[in-house]
């Protein structure tokens, strides 16, 4: 961000820059004050927020009104405030029932827009914070909406030195244990009858991980399942198998990994070197954010606590 001129630059800035304090605090990220211009660094999301900051404090200056620090906190509060009440009522349609799913927490309501803006998006943190919940939602709202050909839903079936081979019963009968939770999740937005007919023709796939080898996923809605237990070898693959025109969503939670020790996950590989990519988003859910029994948040968090 430019400005036209250093006495401009002093009283937007502060004394001591305590205005740009202000707001590396309160939107976490980092503003670095060079000449007579601005770089801010952080999450994108929050560049935005600070961006608005700055240039609200470029009209006061505009207009001869002064700027303090107490000015600065209160616009800083009212855009957060204003940006919470938009996370919060942000809605998906589902055309096919008739109704919208809702936002119940501010940081579903950033997700929610993650995956509207970004090619492929990771969602990390803890269960029952609707991370697959509401990615098949909007997947679903973009197959309605004729935005995507399919939905593909994955997960890696091998868990606990469990190998398929050595189970028995058919193909079917061998995943539905490992994919139960995404048919859960399916069957509570559509009705059987159509997610029958939507198999059938292709538009849903539920399949194992495995199964996205040598495929390019190509106008597809692709969601990998519990993605803390896939190998870094593996999250690659199925990273490679998107294709012109899809979305992918990745989710997980890597404190549940069920791999051996000595093996790193793919998902906590990612986390850390697909950062800073463009059109990549990433999204952490804390404990704070879990939907379900009032008494699991506080279980989880007993839990950490006392280190297990």
């Amino acid at each position: 961000m430019k400005f036209k001129d250093n006495e401009s630059f002093i009283s937007i800035c502060g004394i001591n820059d305590k205005n740009l304090e202000i707001l590396e605090n309160k939107f976490n990220v980092s503003i670095y004050p060079k000449g007579n211009e601005l770089t801010i660094e952080g999450d994108s999301n929050k560049i935005e927020d600070t961006l608005k900051v700055l240039y609200i404090l470029k009209d006061m200056y505009n207009s001869s009104d002064d700027i303090t620090m107490q000015k600065v906190i209160s616009i800083a509060d009212n855009i957060e405030s204003d940006k919470e009440n938009q996370l919060i009522s942000m809605r998906i349609k589902l055309p096919y029932l008739g109704r919208s799913i809702q936002m119940k927490t501010i940081s579903q309501g950033e997700y929610l827009y993650k995956m509207q803006r970004s090619d492929i998006v990771f969602a990390s943190g803890a269960a029952g914070t609707g991370k697959t919940f509401l990615s098949v939602a909007y997947a679903i709202n973009l197959l309605s909406e004729g935005r995507v050909e399919r939905i593909i839903i994955t997960r890696p079936v091998v868990e606990a030195g469990e190998s398929l081979g050595y189970l028995p019963g058919d193909f079917k009968e061998k995943i539905s244990p490992y994919m139960r939770p995404v048919y859960d999740a399916l069957y509570s937005l559509l009705s059987s009858d159509i997610i029958l007919r939507y198999t059938e023709e292709g538009k849903i796939e539920v399949a194992p991980l495995a199964y996205m080898r040598g495929r390019t996923l190509s106008k597809s809605f692709i969601i990998l399942d519990e993605a803390q237990n896939t190998t870094v070898s593996q999250m690659k693959m199925f990273l490679s198998r998107i294709g012109e025109k899809s979305k992918a969503v990745i989710t997980g939670d890597i404190s549940q990994s069920d791999l051996p020790n000595n093996v790193e996950s793919g998902l906590e590989n990612a986390l850390k070197i697909l950062k800073g990519i463009n059109g990549i988003s990433f999204h952490h859910f804390d404990k704070k954010d879990v939907i379900r029994h009032h008494l699991v948040s506080a279980i989880l968090a007993a839990y950490d606590n006392a280190g297990k």
